[in-house]
């Protein structure tokens, strides 16, 4: 046991003087100093100097032989790199799965590229892009449900500006330039319920899906060719339509049943037919849900086809002379 106790006391002694701060002589100058320790009993020495005839003398001194200093054992390299790698933050790469994906869009009077949703204003899934000066609709984040850029530049509508945005429920694109829609810009969106396009300079209507609910192509340049035959038949969920200050010169039919509200005021519109709204072949037949009709701004008179309006809850807006 005494000799197991050794070597444990050993050991410990072993490991407490390596660790043990190092010691690293220091040899000093003499010519900087007036006189060493061996020299001090004699530069001081009163014994034979009487009382109050004693001076100070001031006198550097040298240590005798050299002196060690204590200094603290060196760290190794390796914990002061993995300290400084803690202490300074990992930055994300370009590769790295962690960055957030970001659509890219090119910012108005600018070459540098900007994410859509620092340019605009990305709110869960709606993007506001109003009044931003764009010229062409910006690529939108695929979970888009509601996309607004109003009062803008857009010119034209291209067909892949909304493609794979199957979520998107809304667009609206008041007040911009847009005289050119791609065929099938908008006909591959399965979820799309409003179309606002009003106050642009749309010549013609492309191929819409018939999931729409609200249709708003007020104030543009539609005429006799710009709705295509039964354009609306198939939009059994219709419940808007409007269609005013444009230049229609009739009625675009058939009608969807569930219509609600048809406003076709300030065009051109001569004539109407008696089996517009009505079915004539069935006298029984009533439309209760058309409430909402307006014609008024064009040059027709309602008196002249008085049976048009028999099936309807309410008799339509506009001049009966």
């Amino acid at each position: 046991m005494k000799e197991l106790a050794r070597l444990v006391l050993g050991l410990f002694i072993f490991d407490a003087a390596v660790t043990a701060p190092t010691l690293e002589p220091i040899n000093y100058d003499s010519e900087t100093y007036d006189a060493t320790l061996e020299d001090l009993d004699d530069l001081y020495n009163y014994e034979n100097i009487p009382i109050g005839q004693a001076e100070i003398e001031i006198a550097t001194m040298m240590p005798s032989g050299n002196r060690e200093l204590l200094t603290p054992p060196p760290q190794p390299e390796e914990a002061e790199e993995e300290e400084e790698e803690e202490s300074t933050p990992r930055l994300i790469d370009g590769f790295s799965p962690q960055e957030p994906e970001f659509t890219r869009v090119l910012g108005p009077h600018t070459s540098e590229d900007f994410p859509t949703c620092l340019l605009c204003t990305c709110i869960s899934t709606t993007v506001y892009c109003d009044d931003h000066e764009l010229d062409a609709i910006p690529p939108l984040p695929k979970n888009t449900a509601y996309f607004y850029s109003r009062f803008n530049r857009i010119k034209k509508i291209n067909r892949n500006d909304f493609a794979s945005l199957n979520d998107l429920r809304k667009i609206d694109l008041t007040s911009n330039l847009i005289s050119e829609i791609d065929e099938d810009a908008f006909k591959k969106l399965p979820e799309l319920r409003e179309l606002i396009l009003r106050d642009n300079k749309i010549r013609q209507l492309p191929d819409l899906p018939t999931s729409l609910t609200f249709i708003d192509v007020s104030n543009n340049r539609l005429g006799r060719k710009g709705i295509k035959q039964e354009a609306f038949k198939d939009m059994y969920d219709l419940h808007h339509l409007y269609l005013t200050d444009n230049n229609l010169d009739h009625i675009p039919l058939p009608l969807p049943e569930n219509l609600r509200a048809l406003h076709l005021q300030n065009n051109n519109i001569l004539e109407m037919h008696e089996d517009t709204f009505c079915d004539v072949k069935n006298l029984t037949y009533i439309r209760k849900a058309l409430e909402d009709i307006r014609l008024d701004g064009n040059p027709i008179n309602l008196s002249k086809t008085p049976q048009a309006y028999i099936c309807l809850p309410r008799l339509p807006i506009g001049s009966l002379v």
